[in-house]
């Protein structure tokens, strides 16, 4: 009985090292969920807390042949969503991000335009559903459409149409009413 306590601890022991090493190696995936769905330091201190959380609760069921990062990108956003309908529901509002998630969405100091047009893309997301944020998250994090479908549980094809769908509304929105675009062509 001692063998098999020590195997178990063991064995307990290498999974936890396992998970941490994998946690350590792919955190930014739940930073940069946690900034894009909490707009406050400490929401988005909370919100990694406790993908991180889930993350370890999932862990068992893990399967390794597949790419632990569109794994962990499927939990974060499920718990991020999750985190935003509950906060909906309790207090029926959307906040929109600030300039504090500019070194997440990748500003890299190039001008006062560049970063102007960052807080406007920025703005616009925030007022996206979940899932199309989510969507827009992965899209911009550069995954192929076939993690993105995977990570969010829908189809490539449908993936495709709502990144094309998200790119002309975001077009639209970031020119203005006034930029004499024709907003009646076809889709």
């Amino acid at each position: 009985m001692d063998t098999h306590a020590t195997t178990m601890g063991t064995a307990t022991t290498h999974r936890q090292a396992e998970f941490h090493a994998l946690l350590q190696a792919h955190r930014r995936i739940v930073f940069k969920v946690a900034a894009t769905y909490a707009r406050h330091p400490e929401d988005r201190a909370d919100l990694a807390q406790e993908i991180a959380t889930q993350l370890w609760r999932a862990f068992p069921g893990y399967d390794p042949v597949r790419p632990f990062s569109t794994w962990m990108y499927r939990i974060a956003l499920n718990v991020a969503i999750s985190q935003v309908r509950n906060h909906r529901l309790r207090h029926g509002l959307v906040e929109p991000l600030d300039e504090a998630h500019e070194d997440v969405a990748g500003d890299d100091g190039s001008g006062h335009e560049h970063a102007e047009a960052g807080r406007v893309l920025q703005r616009l997301i925030a007022g996206l559903e979940p899932l199309d944020r989510a969507l827009l998250l992965l899209y911009l994090d550069e995954r192929p459409q076939r993690e993105i479908a995977e990570v969010l549980g829908i189809t490539e094809t449908n993936v495709a149409t709502r990144i094309g769908r998200l790119k002309q509304r975001l077009r639209q929105q970031m020119a203005g009413p006034n930029d004499g675009s024709d907003t009646h062509g076809t889709r």
